[in-house]
């Protein structure tokens, strides 16, 4: 964490403590989301919003490794903005099949934009 507290950070950086209990959050509305999905069966008629809903999870797990150990913030970038676009096609894949597990992915994309806007700011000021 040394390396990131030494990096200028943009505008409306939330503090350190925050990003716990915003993830825990946004993993158990994904979480419920992704019973929504399953629960009726026909997981062959889905396979194009779970593909999806796997690559946004590979992404989002992704970002730290590729941030925080590799130092890589053009590369945690990359990621970012793979990230945005992965849970925006999600929630548009889920939408057909269950509105509410879409909508419970909303702040989930919100919140990866956000972020996105982090990782930008700080590749931009460093």
């Amino acid at each position: 964490m040394e390396w990131y507290h030494s990096l200028n950070q943009p505008p409306f950086s939330p503090p350190d403590w925050l990003f716990a209990p915003v993830w825990s959050i946004l993993y158990i509305l994904m979480f419920v989301s992704l019973i929504m999905i399953l629960k009726d069966g026909n997981i062959k008629e889905k396979s194009a919003p779970l593909t999806l809903f796997g690559l946004q999870l590979v992404f989002n797990l992704l970002w730290t490794p590729t941030f925080f150990v590799n130092k890589n913030i053009s590369g945690a970038l990359i990621v970012s903005i793979l990230l945005v676009i992965l849970v925006y096609q999600t929630i548009r894949n889920f939408y057909p099949y269950s509105k509410t597990a879409a909508m419970f992915l909303i702040p989930y994309l919100l919140w990866t934009m956000f972020a996105l806007y982090l990782n930008f700011g700080i590749w931009r000021l460093n």
